[in-house]
């Protein structure tokens, strides 16, 4: 049995690329847990499934016309049914999923005040007590779910003995800080 011919490679294509295309899509749009790569397959052809009946129309007038059309049409209209539809079906179910707001599709607060891209003042206290003072800003950055939480500040301050931000440290290019090692981040507006 030759597995490699072309009428498997049109089903493979037909009915796994919109939906890993979706699933991927709404891994992007909304920060999710990692999927078991055995739970894919079934899960992609579910989403392929679900974007053929959603467009059931568009696809029966290619299937029927596909002959007719210039060789760019067909291209596409392949595009559009196989990658944008299961982009915005992806993103269409992100919006409803937040106006009905059953559960926020962002798991942990992390994740949702840094997805903000907001630039802050930050103080983060560490398990010893320490305090680390820095700027979190254009150039900033903070994991993301499934990673373990960390964070980089591009400046560090000093702080004063009230524990406000005083002065740049000086030669410093910024701060790795770990989330195993904090007890608090404190955020300010910047």
């Amino acid at each position: 049995m030759d597995v490699f011919t072309i009428d498997k490679l049109f089903i493979f294509i037909a009915f796994i690329v919109p939906g890993f295309v979706s699933l991927k899509a709404y891994e992007i749009f909304v920060p999710t847990q990692k999927i078991d790569s055995t739970k894919i397959l079934i899960e992609a052809i579910t989403y392929s499934c679900i974007n053929y009946a959603l467009l059931f129309m568009p696809v029966a007038y290619f299937y029927n016309n596909y002959t007719e059309f210039a060789w760019y049409q067909n291209y596409l209209w392949a595009i559009f049914i196989l990658f944008i539809m299961p982009i915005l079906w992806a993103y269409l179910f992100k919006i409803i999923r937040l106006k009905l707001k059953p559960r926020h599709p962002i798991e942990k607060p992390w994740d949702f005040i840094f997805s903000q891209q907001k630039q802050y003042y930050i103080i983060v206290t560490l398990k010893d007590g320490n305090k680390i003072a820095g700027t979190y800003g254009e150039n900033s950055f903070t994991s993301s779910h499934p990673s373990e939480e960390q964070i980089f500040l591009e400046e560090t301050w000093v702080l004063n003995k009230e524990g406000g931000f005083e002065r740049l440290k000086e030669s410093t290019k910024g701060s790795i800080i770990l989330f195993s090692n904090m007890v608090s981040l404190e955020l300010f507006e910047r």
